[in-house]
């Protein structure tokens, strides 16, 4: 069973660059992240989310194109089959998942177009610092072939959301970007790093 807290439900223009998504907070974390900002998340609290929750939440806020797990739970079954589920009937819903662990099994990858890895560190600050261990990763799923383990390893951006000034660039190939990242993974954390920063540094 996967629990969330209905009352911090909300739309948000940030976690997932370019998407409007639903972000729902998942109790029962598993992390143990020093300067945590939601510390109740860790208690068994709030609802069940069930499918037709999801189905209700997705009707009820028109124009969101994401729809973004807070959290992984401690079920890692039940969360899969809520993921099955948007796929299968919101099949224009993209999918995205912030999770505080280091790493992620093939299953999660395969299952989400957007994974959040990392436990935050305050030392290393969160995803709007260069300086951040966590990592974002895109997943173009139509180039993945090779389920692998996505980890929270800084790691140089590359692929097709470049940063730039003005009109958008042309798109680049997505490429492997190290062993261990499966091909069709691009990491986009720098998009949320502040303007006049180049990542490939």
């Amino acid at each position: 069973m996967i629990k969330y807290v209905p009352k911090m439900t909300s739309v948000v223009l940030e976690e997932i660059p370019d998407r409007v998504s639903l972000a729902v907070d998942i109790s029962n974390c598993r992390g143990n992240c020093v300067g945590c900002h939601s510390p109740f998340l860790k208690l068994d609290i709030g609802e069940e989310l069930t499918t037709g929750i999801i189905d209700a939440l997705i009707a009820d806020n028109f124009g969101v194109n994401c729809f973004l797990f807070l959290g992984e739970g401690r079920d890692p079954e039940a969360l899969l089959a809520l993921a099955r589920h948007i796929r299968g009937a919101h099949p224009a819903m993209e999918i995205a998942l912030y999770s505080g662990r280091e790493e992620v099994e093939p299953a999660i990858w395969d299952a989400f177009d957007y994974v959040k890895v990392g436990p935050y560190r305050p030392e290393c600050g969160p995803l709007n610092e260069r300086t951040t261990n966590q990592r974002l990763y895109r997943v173009h799923h139509e180039e993945s072939g090779m389920p692998g383990t996505v980890t929270s390893s800084p790691r140089r951006a590359k692929g097709r959301f470049a940063p730039h000034k003005g009109n958008p660039i042309p798109a680049l190939p997505v490429r492997r970007l190290a062993p261990g990242i499966p091909v069709g993974a691009e990491d986009i954390t720098f998009r949320f790093w502040r303007k006049g920063i180049d990542p490939n540094r």
